[in-house]
């Protein structure tokens, strides 16, 4: 124990042992950044015979439906300050781009909205606010998805 010895910083990946000459450059360990990776949502495929998931996701009715229950609900606007009649308003227009971005699998949500609720305990809880058009997307994927993952839950 006369010797002390100290770590080496170990830099990213792992080394390779090199034949010949010329050394081999490392091997990363690290998995690839998932938000750089260019594949498709996987809804848009076909199942048993019937169209797509997202193309059920997208028809009218689903969407009035969808557009129904998010108005049920009654929450507050997300960070684009729009509430619901706004943002129905809005979509007249904006729709059809935000349809073809959700075809092509392009679409990015908005940013939530963060807001503190106080709690009993005097300590406070974050809540998440999206923007009522993202509420409307997930709620007509969730009506078509629910039958098909839990059929026991009716809307």
């Amino acid at each position: 124990m006369s010797k002390v010895m100290r770590q080496m910083p170990v830099r990213a990946g792992r080394a390779v042992p090199a034949r010949g000459e010329a050394a081999r450059p490392s091997i990363s360990d690290e998995t690839p950044d998932p938000r750089r990776e260019r594949q498709g949502t996987g809804l848009a495929k076909p199942i048993a015979g019937t169209g797509g998931l997202l193309e059920a996701t997208l028809e009218r009715e689903n969407l009035r439906q969808a557009l129904k229950r998010v108005r049920a609900n009654r929450g507050s606007a997300g960070v684009d300050g729009l509430d619901i009649d706004q943002t129905a308003r809005k979509l007249v227009t904006e729709w059809p781009a935000i349809r073809e971005q959700l075809l092509r699998g392009t679409y990015r949500p908005a940013p939530v909205r963060r807001v503190l609720i106080p709690k009993p305990d005097r300590g406070q809880r974050k809540l998440g606010i999206p923007t009522v058009t993202d509420r409307l997307i997930q709620q007509a994927l969730l009506q078509v998805l629910q039958p098909l993952l839990d059929p026991s839950l009716i809307f």
